[in-house]
């Protein structure tokens, strides 16, 4: 007989989750460590969907966002018996581009996690479309979401077809300067000296 997982035992695992991960001693460090990654945030279809976005600006709320759906994600991770799959939560764009920052500080999220006893859960080959964006509002990861923290950060929470939408209006930009591909192409005129 399979269990089914409600959003409230997501959401109420979530929530203790993220208490002892903020209880940390590092848990300072890995926000600091995120906020000055920002020189390497630049990506071409993750944050620029984002109206107005301003790296140093949307980071602490980013941040936010980011911790709390990776609590959830490790949550489901451990309510579906440790199910990769499964605990890989629809997602915003954003906050998907932001766990993989989170996910670059290896080293302190690893004694994060030696010392809480609890896995900071990202698969990336496990996610739907391979590229985050799946999101959509009353799916089962806003339900767990809103269960635990309330309203979502609408800035940051952009649902799959508005994000669709947003890259296209970027292809059309990023395309004029010999971006393609959404952004696995690149031909752009200048680079190399004649």
């Amino acid at each position: 007989m399979t269990t089914v997982i409600q959003p409230e035992d997501v959401a109420a695992r979530a929530r203790e989750i993220l208490a002892v991960w903020e209880a940390d001693p590092e848990f300072g460090r890995l926000w600091e460590s995120c906020a000055k990654y920002s020189s390497d945030w630049t990506d071409c279809y993750g944050y620029t969907v984002i109206d107005r976005y301003d790296a140093l600006a949307d980071a602490p709320a980013l941040f936010v966002e980011t911790m709390r759906v990776m609590a959830l994600k490790s949550a489901m991770y451990e309510l579906s018996g440790l199910d990769e799959k499964t605990a890989e939560l629809a997602m915003p764009v954003p906050v998907d581009v932001m766990s993989h920052a989170l996910t670059a500080q290896f080293t302190v999220m690893s004694r994060i996690q030696r010392r809480t006893g609890i896995l900071f859960v990202h698969a990336t080959d496990m996610e739907d479309g391979m590229s985050g964006g799946t999101w959509r509002p009353g799916d089962f990861t806003h339900q767990c979401y809103r269960a635990a923290f309330g309203p979502v950060n609408e800035r940051f929470w952009i649902d799959a077809t508005e994000t669709e939408r947003r890259r296209q209006v970027l292809d059309a930009v990023y395309a004029g300067i010999g971006i393609t591909e959404r952004g696995k192409k690149a031909a752009i005129a200048g680079l190399v000296a004649a």
